[in-house]
């Protein structure tokens, strides 16, 4: 939803959007549309417009024309009848949906630029949000956050490693898997197939449990204080194995050839235990790969393997909503429409181009015209091929894209 806009800015933001959807020449409408909830979000009400049903793109496209949302979604789910309460739709199944966004990931940027006001006492803090504020405890926050180039590219590794679990662990075919930027600061995938449809919430919560190592046992996969002991320890392993098994092993053998002190340290391991780890760095390699057994190494036990384990099980995780997964209900937002936080498209690409994927580039809704705004607080961030930035209290005349995305993200207001 769009921050608390002048008149002058919400009219601004209103043209333009109306201008993006009179424009729009074909909609990505969603499989099976006529079963479809949908959902819309006022560019100037509070609330959402929902239980609404249509029977074919052009229907909705000419609604998103008449109406111009800051937002506009569709469930997840297939209903008899989308347009009736949530306890009378009758439920016919549900796409499995994943949600991918900065907002949970932790990254080097999240102090620069996001910022969270608790609701109940005022204290400002930077970085992820907590579920709790630390002075007074409270759970509502007012959330300031920025789309920047390196939360993005982190949203985008965490995809690719969703990405590779669904393929290889779920066996699920490219074909009916739909990636898609969301607008904003992350990535959605869709998977339509027949096989998962009727899926319920604690199926799908049972997905998202292994996808994200949720009460991963490493005990279950041979690495016990026993089998250490006797060397079995990850016994019959080696780097062509499937599942969490194998991504362990080749996660684990990445991490030993690879890591330098500071990363070792960084783990809470000691200064005289790292030195060990990479004096031996080549042995331990070779009998991960000839034997599937790390070794004994004295001067390394148990307990350090099992941090590097643990370690490596948390970095194969994808990080993704748990919450969007497992809700059968779920509305998600429309392929092509525009993101009332940004003004960014909503835009689908071939999974094989996701390395090469640019949203700062290929989700830009508005390339002609400037206009003048003055810009509250601004970091320095990238539209196209142009850098614009950091601004400061200052007057400055923007491309429309770059203008949307300051106005939108309430960093800027449009000039009389």
């Amino acid at each position: 939803m769009l921050a608390v806009l002048t008149m002058k800015s919400c009219e601004f933001v209103k043209s333009a959007f109306a201008e993006y959807y009179q424009n729009l020449h074909l909609l990505n409408a969603p499989k099976n549309i006529e079963r479809r909830e949908f959902g819309f979000l006022s560019l100037d009400k509070r609330g959402m417009l929902r239980h609404l049903s249509f029977k074919f793109a052009d229907e909705l496209k000419l609604f998103l024309q008449n109406t111009v949302p800051s937002d506009a979604y569709f469930s997840c789910a297939y209903y008899e009848q989308p347009e009736a309460e949530m306890n009378e739709k009758g439920w016919l199944g549900a796409d499995l949906i994943f949600d991918i966004d900065a907002d949970h990931i932790p990254t080097t940027c999240n102090k620069v630029h996001d910022e969270w006001i608790c609701g109940t006492c005022d204290f400002i803090g930077r970085g992820l949000t907590p579920e709790k504020c630390p002075v007074c405890g409270g759970q509502k926050f007012e959330v300031k956050t920025w789309p920047c180039e390196t939360c993005l590219g982190s949203a985008k590794e965490e995809t690719l490693k969703l990405l590779d679990i669904l393929t290889h662990d779920f066996g699920f075919p490219e074909k009916e898997m739909h990636v898609l930027f969301s607008g904003h600061r992350g990535y959605h995938v869709h998977i339509h197939d027949e096989t998962i449809k009727n899926a319920d919430a604690m199926a799908r919560k049972e997905i998202v449990d292994y996808i994200c190592g949720l009460g991963f046992n490493i005990e279950s996969h041979g690495f016990s204080d026993k089998e250490w002991k006797t060397r079995s320890t990850l016994k019959r392993s080696n780097l062509n194995n499937s599942g969490w098994h194998g991504r362990i092993i080749k996660r684990v053998h990445d991490l030993i050839s690879n890591a330098k002190q500071d990363e070792y340290e960084g783990l809470g391991l000691r200064s005289d235990i790292v030195s060990v780890l990479i004096k031996n760095k080549e042995r331990i390699l070779k009998n991960l790969k000839s034997t599937g057994h790390l070794g004994v190494t004295k001067g390394v036990g148990f307990e350090t393997w099992k941090k590097l384990i643990e370690f490596c099980v948390y970095s194969q995780s994808a990080k993704i909503d748990t919450v969007v997964t497992t809700d059968i209900h779920r509305l998600i937002r429309l392929t092509d429409s525009l993101h009332g936080k940004t003004g960014l498209k909503k835009v689908e690409f071939p999974i094989s181009t996701i390395e090469d994927f640019d949203p700062f580039k290929s989700a830009i809704a508005f390339k002609d015209g400037t206009v003048a705004v003055f810009v509250s607080d601004s970091p320095l961030f990238r539209i196209g091929d142009e850098t614009f930035g950091p601004y400061k209290a200052q007057k400055v005349e923007l491309p429309t894209a770059a203008a949307v995305l300051l106005v939108c993200k309430g960093r800027a207001e449009v000039l009389e």
